[in-house]
This record gives structure tokens, sequence and C-alpha cells, in this order.
């Protein structure tokens, strides 16, 4: 097994970090990396903002469900789906162009976690832990504000980098499920229920689990929480600019 394969099956998320900065080129070499992910048609829907403003950091830890690491990593990116660019571009060409659509956000999206992914999977292989952040989608009116944000411009996910603590690199990775349950031939097709059940008991190595109660337990937590539902509606907000006629 070569080095890139091992290093995609080990990494896991890393949300406490040692108290040292990460080196300027090792910042830049994991932003180049992202970069250099693959993209639709050369177009790089997508933005990179480095944030090293400590004010802002703070603003960012408190928005997405007041999560103090955030503050305390050396190293923070926010991607943003960026549909603005190519839209003025075509402006500044004396083309009339439409408004940036559904079509246009989605395939932004699309550019702009493949170059997060690679952000990730680079700081992996330099010994660099780090944590998506899906929750920058909450608080839109804020975060737009605070981060000088277009009407089509949508920030997908934050990641926060430092290097794992001992206790970090010693956890276990979470186990994913089975792969039966995610991989199809050809089709989609739907679970059936026995599936559903299975799928998490065969994920869960306590002999004690109890698939009814876990599922109450997870939508409470995640689901139907407040967190998820603000996330629901600035995501609305967001995506009402790509919906009109």
């Amino acid at each position: 097994m070569n080095n890139t394969i091992r290093e995609l099956l080990d990494r896991k998320s890393v949300r406490v970090f040692e108290a040292r900065e990460i080196e300027d080129n090792l910042k830049e070499l994991i932003i180049q990396c992202a970069i250099e992910g693959p993209t639709a048609g050369n177009q790089m829907l997508y933005s990179i903002i480095n944030i090293t403003d400590e004010k802002i950091k703070e603003v960012l830890a408190r928005t997405c469900d007041n999560q103090n690491f955030i503050k305390e990593a050396p190293f923070v990116l926010v991607f943003v789906a960026d549909t603005k660019r190519w839209y003025e571009s075509y402006l500044h060409a004396g083309i009339e162009a439409r408004k940036p659509g559904a079509g246009d956000i989605l395939l932004a999206i699309q550019d702009t976690m493949i170059a997060a992914q690679n952000a990730v999977t680079a700081a992996w292989s330099l010994g660099i832990g780090s944590c998506y952040i899906g929750d920058i989608l909450e608080n839109r009116e804020e975060v737009m504000k605070i981060l000088n944000l277009d009407e089509y411009v949508i920030p997908i996910s934050m990641l926060v980098f430092g290097y794992p603590t001992e206790h970090q690199l010693e956890r276990k990775k979470p186990k994913r499920f089975n792969r039966d349950y995610i991989v199809f031939e050809n089709k989609y097709r739907n679970l059936r229920k026995d599936e559903h059940i299975s799928m998490f008991m065969e994920r869960n190595e306590d002999k004690e689990f109890n698939y009814y109660d876990y599922m109450v337990k997870f939508y409470k937590r995640k689901y139907a929480s407040d967190f998820s539902l603000e996330m629901s509606r600035s995501s609305k907000d967001y995506l009402k600019f790509f919906l009109k006629e």
C-alpha cells in the first residue's frame, strides 16, 4: 500500500491542536495543493479566504455554535463557492450575461469541496490535522458581513488546521458504514428497514447498542437541533439568489 492510500485511509478529524504555529511555507503548500485540484472546465468556481485576523476567528467560532477550537487553530481557511468571478468577467467582456443560476452554484460547490479535500489530504501528509466546519453556513447575515461576501458567493466549508496532540493521534478513527450499504452497481436503491438497522449495528462495536434509542438521540442532537434548523434557514437565504427566474 503506497503512502497516498494509507494517508487517505488513516486521516481523521482533529479538534485539539498543539500550541505551535504552522510554518508559512507549509500553509502556502496546502493552499497550492487546494488550487491544483480538479475543477469544472478549469473555471475554479471557488475562492479561499485565509483567516489571519484573530477577531474574525473569534466571531466565526461564536457563529459556528461556539466551537472554541476554531479560534485556537493556528490556520483557518474558508472555502466559498464563487459564481461571481466568472459572471463579472463576462460583464467586463461586454457580454449581456445571465445571472448565475441553480446549476452554476451546484457546480461551484463541487469545485469548492474538491479544493477543500485536496487541502485536507495535503495537510495530513505533512503531519497537520484538520477539521471541516460545515456550520459556516449558519448565521448568514453576520458571516456575509464579516467576510464581505457577495450574494453570488456562498461559504460552503471552513477548515481549521493544526498539529495534532498525541492524544488526537492515538484516538481511534470512527468506523464508517460497511460499503455494502453505500456502494451500488449501476442504479441507486433504497435500503430495507432491516438493512438500516444492520448498517448501524455493524458500525457500532458496543454490544449494548440500541438502534432505536440511538436514532432518537441523534435526531434530537443533530437533525432537529437549533443549529441544524438555523443552517437550513441560512442556506435557503443563500440559495434564493440562484433560484430567481
